[in-house]
């Protein structure tokens, strides 16, 4: 079924394969420790599922049209290795597949030739004037 078919259409302009980069450097407020203080100072998973969802987020939103916004629905990752303060660590995101309502993406966490997270993410798009209405009526 075509996006337009199943009303939304606001995905069809992205592509399989499209992708989309974030690299940071690793700061005390990234790590385990800035949350636990009896945990090592290294590269949270959090974190770093937040910079893959945020390299996904780059590849959608320029397609968007205005009042539109991606939304986290899925994530399925490893974290692989630790990677401390100071370490720059570049996040990738690919496109795998697009749906009627959301896309999927295969997104990699990187630091330097090391692997250091894999997985998938899958983004949902909402209408924000929508959403905000919806949230108001609970």
């Amino acid at each position: 079924m075509s996006a337009d078919k199943a009303g939304s259409g606001v995905l069809d302009r992205v592509s399989v394969g499209e992708t989309g980069e974030k690299i940071v450097t690793v700061t005390h407020d990234m790590t385990v420790a800035h949350f636990l203080s009896t945990m090592p100072a290294v590269y949270a998973t959090p974190i770093m599922i937040l910079h893959m969802e945020m390299a996904s987020t780059s590849i959608i939103a320029k397609h968007l049209p205005e009042g539109h916004v991606s939304v986290g629905m899925e994530v399925n990752v490893r974290h692989l290795a630790a990677t401390p303060v100071g370490g720059q660590v570049r996040v990738t995101a690919r496109v795998l597949q697009v749906d009627p309502k959301s896309v999927l993406f295969e997104v990699e966490a990187w630091d330097g030739d090391r692997k250091i997270g894999d997985g998938t993410h899958r983004r949902g798009v909402v209408n924000v004037a929508a959403f905000e209405k919806r949230l108001g009526a609970r």
